[in-house]
């Protein structure tokens, strides 16, 4: 069985910075895409940024030059650096892998962003 696992989130305050951690394990043949959603209060869950395995990234606009996504493939591990931190950032950030053809979620982390 496929699982992820988050690590890595907190409060922190405006300007402040932030690494999330996503660890895949299991049954596990190949890893695609990986990337993170987040959804804050009372809105749908969006996309913040993905990586392919060839290292390709895609950002939403908002996170653009502030946050980097990377991974490590001999860890199948995704992580997410976040830097120069808004309180419009506050969300549960969620890690999702598309995995020997599956999509996962991971169970989510909350980053809170306030003074």
């Amino acid at each position: 069985q496929v699982q992820l696992v988050e690590s890595g989130g907190g409060l922190v305050q405006p300007g402040g910075s932030l690494r999330l951690s996503c660890a895949a394990s299991g049954s596990i043949f190949s890893i695609r895409t990986m990337g993170w959603y987040r959804q804050a209060p009372g809105k749908q869950r969006a996309l913040v940024a993905t990586i392919n395995s060839g290292g390709t990234t895609n950002y939403e606009d908002s996170v653009k030059g502030r946050f980097t996504i990377s991974r490590d493939n001999a860890k199948s591990t995704v992580y997410l650096q976040m830097n120069s931190l808004k309180p419009e950032d506050t969300a549960v950030y969620y890690c999702n892998a598309r995995i020997d053809n599956r999509f996962y979620w991971g169970q989510g982390t909350q980053v809170t962003v306030s003074s």
